[in-house]
C-alpha cells in the first residue's frame, strides 16, 4: 500500500507517560518515522501544528454502529461506511460490536467482518466484540431477552473460528450457567473477557478476576449496582485492579458524579473511553432499529418504548471533552482513557503511542480540545477546518 509522506511542524506531541513541546512529527510508510525539533526534511507535504497538540488516534472498543450503519447488519457497504464516519470524531481504530441476536444473525455479522477488505481512507476494523447473547436476563437492558441463551463454548469456537479469529472481546455475565469456564476458556485464548450485562455478586467478580476477567462492560450500566452489604459488580469494577472499565461519558448514562467517582477510584489507568453508538450517531433525531427493535432518538439519548436506555449517539471526540471537563485531566489521561488503555488491553505492538515506529494513526486538537484533523496510516483523512467536510 502506498502511503504519502507528512510532516507535521511545531506541534506538542503528547502519550500516556508524557509530552513533547514544539517538536516536529515525520510521517512515512504509514508510521511515525521521526520525532525531533526542526527536523531538515523537504518535498513532503506539510501541516503547520503551531498552539495545538498531536494526540494517538481514538481507539473506540465498543461500537456497534453509526452513519445508519449498524455491525448487525452484516454488510459490507455499510462497514465501510461506518468506518469513513468515525474519522471526523478521532476514530481511527474500532471493534466492530455485535449484540444479542439469533446464533444466525450473530454469524452473518462475524463471517461479514471476518470476510471486510477496509480501504486506506477509513478507520481500522481492530476485530470483533461479542456483547451477548450470553448475558443476565436480570440486567438486558436493549438486549432482546427472547434470544439471551446459557453460554456454549462449542457455540463460542464455532464463531471464534468463523471470524478467522478476529473475535478481540466478549461481553458476559460469569454468574451464569457455564459462566465461570468459559471465563477461564476464553481468557486464556487471549481474547478480553469483559463484565456485562451481569447480576454478579462481588464475589463472583472476584472469581472471574481470578480466572482472567479484565474489563467491565459500561461501567454503572445494566449491572448489579452497588450496595453497601452488597458492592455487585459496580462495587468489583470499580474496586478490582485487574477489571479496566468502559465509561460512556455523554452525561446520560451516567451522572457527572458517577464519572467522577470512576475516575477518583480507578484512575487514567484503569479506565477507557467508549461510545456503545448505534446507527443514529451523526444522524437527525427519530426512530431507528436496533436488534430489530425501534430506538426512539431525541436530545434526550437513544431510548426503547419502555425507556430503557439502547446505546448512545457519542462521539469520542465529545467524550474526550467531557472526560476533561468533569475531571480536569490532564493531556496525558486522556491519551490513556481514549487509546493507550484500548491498545494494551488489545495487546497491539503498534498503537496507542506517537513514536517511531508506531502507526502514524493521530488527531490533532487545539487547546479547547477541539478536533482539527484525524491522521490514519499518515495521511489527513478528515479535517474540520476544509471546506465540504
Amino acid at each position: 500500500m502506498f502511503f504519502l509522506s507528512l510532516l507535521i511542524r511545531n506541534i506538542t506531541v503528547v502519550n500516556g507517560n508524557g509530552r513533547d513541546e514544539q517538536v516536529d512529527v515525520w510521517m512515512k510508510d504509514g508510521k511515525i518515522a521521526q520525532i525531533a525539533p526542526q527536523l531538515d526534511i523537504h518535498d513532503v507535504e506539510q501541516l503547520d501544528g503551531s498552539g495545538k497538540f498531536l494526540l494517538p488516534g481514538f481507539i473506540d472498543m465498543h461500537i456497534h454502529g453509526s452513519a445508519q450503519m449498524d455491525t448487525m447488519d452484516a454488510s459490507d457497504e455499510g462497514l465501510h461506511t461506518m468506518a469513513q464516519s468515525l474519522l471526523k470524531e478521532g476514530t481511527t481504530s474500532f471493534l466492530a460490536t455485535t449484540m444479542t441476536q439469533s446464533y444466525d444473525n450473530i454469524e452473518r455479522a462475524i463471517e461479514n467482518v471476518a470476510q471486510f477488505q477496509p480501504q486506506p481512507d477509513e478507520a481500522e476494523v481492530l476485530g470483533i466484540h461479542i456483547e451477548g447473547p450470553f448475558v443476565s436476563k436480570q440486567r438486558a437492558g436493549a438486549q432482546p431477552l427472547e434470544y439471551i441463551v446459557e453460554l456454549n463454548l462449542d457455540i463460542w469456537t464455532k464463531w471464534q473460528q468463523l471470524s478467522g479469529h478476529k473475535i478481540k472481546q466478549i461481553t458476559l455475565a460469569p454468574e451464569e450457567p457455564n459462566g465461570m469456564a468459559a471465563v477461564q476458556s476464553i481468557s486464556a485464548s487471549g481474547v478480553i473477557v469483559s463484565i456485562g450485562h451481569s447480576d454478579a455478586t462481588f464475589e463472583q467478580m472476584q472469581q472471574a478476576a481470578q480466572l482472567g476477567a479484565t474489563q467491565g462492560t459500561h461501567l454503572y450500566n445494566q449491572m448489579r449496582p452497588f450496595h453497601h452489604r452488597d458492592p455487585g459488580v459496580v462495587g468489583g469494577v470499580l474496586l478490582l485492579d485487574a477489571i479496566k472499565a468502559e465509561l460512556i461519558v455523554d452525561f446520560i448514562h451516567m451522572h457527572e458524579g458517577a464519572v467522577e467517582m470512576a475516575y477518583r477510584l480507578k484512575g487514567a489507568d484503569g479506565l477507557i473511553l467508549i461510545t456503545d453508538a448505534m446507527r443514529a450517531k451523526g444522524m437527525p433525531y427519530g426512530a431507528y432499529d436496533l436488534g430489530g427493535q425501534t430506538v426512539h432518538v431525541t436530545e434526550a439519548g437513544a431510548h426503547l418504548s419502555n425507556g430503557s436506555l439502547a446505546g448512545s449517539i457519542l462521539k469520542m471526540d465529545q467524550a474526550v471533552r467531557n472526560m476533561h471537563h468533569i475531571t480536569n485531566c490532564t493531556l496525558e489521561e486522556l491519551v490513556k482513557m481514549s487509546s493507550f488503555n484500548a491498545a494494551e488491553q488489545l495487546k497491539l505492538g503498534n498503537k496507542g503511542q506517537l513514536i517511531q515506529g508506531f502507526d502514524a494513526d493521530a488527531v490533532i486538537l487545539d487547546e479547547q480540545l477541539k478536533l482539527h484533523q484525524t491522521i490514519k496510516a499518515g495521511k489527513v483523512l478528515y479535517d474540520a477546518n476544509s471546506s465540504g467536510q
